[in-house]
């Protein structure tokens, strides 16, 4: 289990490095080849970071907006407050505020820009469904994510998603309707010149395909970590399986849907579409749930 939790974290800094590697060269072409300014590489890297802050730190208003959750009380939710507040101590954690959403599929996600300020939200389904032992493995999932910090690195990843995508689609705006460096390089180096804007231009095409791959892969990888982290604090992997196989059983497709913040989720909220498994944000939950019957050997 601990090799397991490892091993994904080892994988998710490896993917994040070839992200940022990624932004950085589409920048650098961009600013080489296209507008003739090195300044340009700086610009975009510090709106990357700038993107990515204002969605970190504003995390869970804007998915509890989105997602129309609301914050209940121990009162009012005796059965999961409990389950969060217990979870949270075992994780040595603030209590996370506890939001319900008005939805019958059974789903779950949690935000927030820190373990300070965070939150866990699980849908009226989920709770209808899901007896106490699969409660607490969907809930120590859910703390998983807040425990590693899965929010900050999944912020990240967007915002080089969207950076990538937007610095694509205007550099091939300029190079086909502007001039800039490109055209001036091209008519000076010649069939060189032309060899090397024909691949970036390409490389350009390509580039927001790759970025969402790689975030794609990142979050599969986060899910399968917080599988195996919620396993590792309750000791009891069984639970986490058996709400995974109602999960798979009942579907998890949400009345209220947003594509932006779907690898929030225990389960993917989003109707089945055309796209391959390689752009899911979750990975096949057969597999989660193989993965976690053997660790239900070890433990």
């Amino acid at each position: 289990m601990y090799s397991q939790i490892t091993a994904n974290k080892r994988k998710t800094w490896i993917m994040m490095i070839i992200f940022v590697l990624i932004v950085s060269v589409v920048a650098w072409f961009v600013s080489y080849y296209l507008l003739g300014s090195p300044y340009f590489t700086v610009a975009i890297l510090a709106g990357a970071i700038a993107y990515a802050a204002f969605s970190y730190f504003n995390a869970a208003k804007l998915a509890t907006t989105i997602s129309k959750a609301q914050e209940v009380t121990q009162t009012q939710e005796p059965r999961l407050y409990k389950t969060v507040e217990n979870l949270a101590i075992t994780e040595g954690l603030p209590t996370p505020k506890v939001y319900i959403i008005d939805d019958t599929a059974p789903n779950a996600f949690a935000s927030g820009k820190d373990p300070n300020h965070s939150i866990v939200v699980v849908t009226r389904g989920l709770l209808d469904i899901m007896d106490d032992a699969e409660l607490q493995g969907v809930v120590a999932h859910e703390m998983a994510h807040i425990k590693n910090y899965d929010i900050r690195v999944m912020m990240v990843a967007m915002a080089l998603v969207l950076v990538v995508a937007m610095i694509a689609d205007i550099s091939l705006r300029v190079s086909f309707f502007g001039g800039g460096r490109s055209r001036r390089s091209s008519s000076s180096s010649g069939e060189a010149g032309g060899i090397i804007m024909v691949v970036g231009i390409i490389g350009l095409i390509l580039a927001p395909i790759a970025a969402k791959l790689i975030q794609a892969a990142i979050s599969r990888k986060r899910e399968y970590l917080a599988d195996a982290s919620g396993a590792l604090t309750t000791r009891y992997p069984e639970g986490l399986t058996s709400a995974l196989e109602k999960l798979q059983n009942n579907g998890s497709t949400m009345k209220v849907q947003n594509s932006a913040m779907a690898h929030m989720y225990i389960s993917n909220p989003l109707k089945k579409g055309s796209f391959t498994k390689y752009f899911s944000t979750h990975p096949p939950i057969e597999d989660r749930i193989a993965k976690l019957k053997e660790m239900e050997k070890s433990v």
